[in-house]
């Protein structure tokens, strides 16, 4: 009987230990959610819910793995984007002349934008709305709140005549690949706006037969103030690309929460 309580003793002694053990593991070993998927969860709370394992988590059930490992080149991550690789790059709030190859908000996950806007043009224009611009009617999606935004925009702009003359629109949803490559163009999505093409400057205008890695000229002609109403709800500029598109404006408030 003495023998039995000595071994209970002893065994109840080292269950205590491996339970302080346990416990004691620091929180920095623990897994962590990528700042990237954090914002995406913030920016799309309608669409993603979660982060487990490696995985965003949606709200229709399925999962959609945020970082594939692998290692892309520049192109790579702007033709076979994953999550991740949406925040790879750096989009500068503070300078007016992008640095070399930061194209951030060019990568795009087309299985996570095209989850959240539609997978085809017919999926697409049945969610599209009439946003009031300037004397126009364009076609915008509502979804992640992107037409009220464009509302708010306009709501802005009408205070400021002085931009007046930018603010013809060039055209918004129109489901195509981009340009000389295999990738889905922005505006197939219906959250991206062109405006002013007569006054906007494209990188392969300005430097013709250059291609994506290779050092160009910049040219811009877009008032500054015009690009921060634009910003502030929401909307990105292609002028701040190092392939620039100054005409390009598109709804995407994760890369703005990543680039404060």
């Amino acid at each position: 009987m003495k023998r039995f309580f000595k071994t209970t003793a002893a065994l109840a002694g080292m269950l205590s230990v491996a339970v302080i053990f346990f416990t004691a593991v620091p929180a920095s070993a623990q897994p962590s959610i990528p700042q990237g998927a954090k914002i995406l969860m913030k920016a799309y709370p309608n669409f993603i819910k979660g982060y487990e394992n490696g995985y965003l988590l949606m709200s229709d059930g399925t999962k959609m793995q945020y970082d594939d490992g692998r290692k892309k080149s520049f192109e790579q991550k702007l033709d076979d984007a994953d999550p991740e690789d949406m925040f790879a790059f750096k989009y500068d709030r503070k300078s007016w002349t992008p640095e070399y190859l930061q194209d951030a908000g060019r990568s795009r996950c087309e299985q996570l934008f095209k989850k959240m806007y539609g997978s085809s043009a017919a999926e697409v224009r049945k969610h599209l709305v009439t946003v009031s611009w300037f004397g126009e009617k364009v076609l915008f999606t509502p979804i992640n709140g992107a037409a009220d935004s464009l509302r708010a925009v306009a709501r802005e702009l009408e205070k400021h005549p002085e931009l007046r003359s930018y603010l013809k629109s060039s055209g918004s949803f129109y489901w195509r690949k981009v340009r000389g490559a295999n990738r889905q163009s922005a505006h197939s999505y219906g959250m991206t706006i062109d405006i002013a093409v007569a006054k906007s400057d494209y990188w392969l205008w300005k430097n013709p037969g250059k291609k994506e890695t290779e050092k160009i000229v910049y040219a811009n002609r877009f008032p500054k103030e015009l690009i921060l109403i634009f910003e502030k709800h929401g909307f990105i500029w292609g002028g701040r690309w190092y392939h620039y598109d100054t005409m390009h404006f598109e709804f995407r408030p994760e890369i703005l929460m990543a680039n404060p």
